[in-house]
């Protein structure tokens, strides 16, 4: 077992994929306005986004290879991004993020029986 800080919670996600990548791109955009965030390190994302738009890629033959190192160097910018800024800059921002999850999804199992209406048509 790893010995853990008090105050080191990291928060598991809630949800499918599509969430986590909601609540990535918000992660992201509150550490860009957050000035505890070194400035030299915002640059990262802004740069992995900047080369969709150059027209060289590192793989240019194979055309569906090219589109994934488009999204290889996203995913890399980013995760890179988020894990050299300030942990506990980090921590704030995904513990006001979770909290903003929707009372809903609390898990609740309802047990119910269902029966089949004709309508009148015989």
């Amino acid at each position: 077992m790893t010995d853990k800080k008090p105050g080191s919670l990291m928060i598991p996600p809630q949800g499918g994929m599509m969430r986590d990548f909601v609540a990535r791109l918000k992660l992201i955009a509150r550490l860009m306005g957050d000035r505890r965030v070194n400035i030299l390190l915002k640059v990262l994302p802004l740069a992995s986004v900047a080369y969709l738009f150059l027209p060289a890629d590192l793989i240019p033959v194979v055309p569906f290879l090219s589109a994934l190192d488009d999204a290889a160097i996203l995913w890399v910018g980013s995760t890179l991004f988020v894990e050299l800024c300030p942990r506990d800059v980090v921590q704030e921002h995904m513990k006001d993020l979770s909290s903003n999850l929707d009372s809903d999804a609390s898990g609740d199992v309802v047990d119910a029986e269902s029966t089949d209406v004709d309508g009148g048509k015989e």
